[in-house]
């Protein structure tokens, strides 16, 4: 997900002159969201990320600068983690739907195929970087098509993590009411246990003062914690699926069934059989769940600058781990979560068990986790955004605490309208990862690539690749939305025909 930005420690971003290091404009002082690329002895605290400038002019012309050689200092096992940091996010929390809804098989295939065109849009990311003299995903788009490309990497980069932010505020959204009602002890609807009230006291009380200051350095942490909440939270889902038994017996101990809810599995042991082929209405939200559970994308060149002896190679070595490792925890998640409820999973994993337990002290504890994490979060990913929009606006002006402010306030404003009145948290998985995700990952690096790698020609394999490539993104995205939208249209016409019907 699309995810929180992870804090590393940055240096200056030279790169050195050598053959399978990235190459850099290091006269530019350029600046990014989670890797501020800042005067040498400047801390990153002291560093107002939204006045500086990430699309000065330089020479254009030269493809290596004569640059003193800052090394990095993240270790390779450090890189694997801040990766699998970038990489984890609420998207974990979607995958057993989208299994529910392709199957078994079907679903290991899709979850197998993301991962290795993720993959291959690192090296192609990689290559363009070292080719085109930048570290930086809006500049190399800049480099690539002008103020055009430096306009689609800087949108799709905002529509990720505005998606992700939004993501975070529907867990605040489903999970704190269950948590409110556990400590109270209360079956009560009040006011104070409303999902939508309660996103936006989060959001008021927590969320904008973060969000207010200038720099988020202390919540780097944050990062980690999220995914060792993520971890404990598929240590819990394993566990869960041996403890709750299917079909559900009527007199099952802390099992309170809604009537309301029919496809529980109670009774209907047909239902408890895991299904390896679907095909349904839900089916396409599957490809877009997984492309926004792997973006990562803008994240990959911020953590190559910081890696300690740098090289292409390596940083692709740290790309294979991290993938993998996610890969793991994806699909565990998703095969744990969809055979403890099979048909009947939600479109967000961990309400899914409000279905059936009336109180667990075990998922409390991974719900309050989980909600810390997020709301912690959501400043983090807001920073990006918020940078993001005040260098389209105002990239020439001075900083200005209204304008911080007024930006801060109407973004937070914009994503609480959403996560009130969009129904689900389907939907944003579907959209963003249709949208922006597709364009992360599949469409942007590989026309940077094609447009940058001038050393090797269109009849090469390389770039015929780059070209399918890009081509099949195109077809992703565009199928993808078109379905999605399709899906919108027909529950909106039958949601109509039944209240007319009554």
């Amino acid at each position: 997900m699309t995810k929180a930005p992870v804090k590393t420690k940055m240096t200056l971003l030279n790169i050195a002159p050598d053959v399978d290091s990235c190459s850099s404009n290091s006269t530019e002082n350029t600046s990014y969201p989670d890797c501020p690329f800042i005067k040498k002895g400047m801390p990153y605290t002291d560093v107002d990320a939204e006045s500086q400038n990430f699309l000065t002019d330089h020479q254009l012309g030269k493809k290596k600068f004569e640059a003193e050689y800052s090394p990095g200092s993240a270790s390779f096992g450090m890189s694997v983690f801040n990766l699998g940091n970038a990489i984890m996010g609420s998207g974990i929390l979607g995958l057993a739907y989208a299994m529910a809804n392709t199957g078994i098989a079907m679903f290991v295939i899709l979850l197998v195929a993301v991962a290795i065109f993720s993959l291959y849009s690192v090296h192609l990311l990689l290559k363009t970087a070292n080719e085109g003299g930048s570290l930086v995903y809006e500049q190399l788009g800049y480099k690539a098509f002008g103020i055009p490309g430096k306009l689609a990497a800087s949108c799709s980069i905002t529509m990720q993590n505005f998606g992700a932010m939004a993501s975070y505020l529907y867990i605040v959204k489903y999970e704190m009411p269950i948590v409110i009602k556990a400590f109270l002890d209360s079956t009560d609807n009040s006011w104070y246990t409303n999902g939508d009230y309660l996103v936006l006291i989060v959001s008021v009380a927590v969320i904008l003062p973060l969000s207010l200051l200038k720099n988020l350095g202390y919540l780097g942490y944050t990062s980690g914690f999220s995914l060792l909440c993520m971890v404990f939270f598929l240590i819990v889902v394993i566990y869960k699926k041996f403890q709750i038994p299917c079909p559900l017996p009527e007199n099952f101990i802390n099992i309170t069934v809604n009537v309301s809810q029919p496809q529980v599995n109670t009774t209907d042991e047909e239902c408890c059989k895991p299904k390896y082929f679907v095909f349904n209405s839900q089916t396409v939200y599957a490809v877009p769940i997984l492309t926004f559970a792997f973006v990562c994308h803008p994240a990959i060149l911020p953590m190559y600058a910081e890696l300690k002896d740098r090289s292409r190679r390596k940083m692709q070595s740290v790309a294979n781990v991290s993938f993998l490792g996610m890969f793991i925890m994806y699909l565990l998640a998703a095969l744990f979560g969809y055979l403890t409820f099979n048909e009947a999973v939600e479109p967000e994993l961990l309400h899914t068990y409000s279905k059936v337990y009336s109180f667990d002290m075990v998922l409390l504890i991974v719900r309050f986790a989980v909600l810390t994490a997020v709301t912690l979060t959501v400043p983090v990913v807001l920073f990006p955004i918020r940078n993001s929009v005040n260098h389209l606006l105002c990239a020439s002006k001075e900083f200005s605490w209204l304008r911080h402010i007024c930006i801060t306030v109407v973004l937070l404003v914009c994503v609480n309208i959403l996560v009130i009145f969009v129904p689900t948290i389907r939907d944003i998985f579907g959209f963003i990862g249709a949208s922006a995700a597709a364009m992360l990952i599949f469409i942007l690096p590989s026309a940077f690539y094609i447009k940058l790698v001038k050393k090797e020609s269109m009849k090469s394999i390389q770039k015929i690749g780059a070209t399918l490539f890009l081509i099949m993104g195109i077809i992703v995205m565009l199928s993808s939305m078109g379905l999605i939208v399709a899906d919108w249209i027909h529950n909106a016409g039958s949601s109509e025909e039944h209240t007319n019907g009554h």
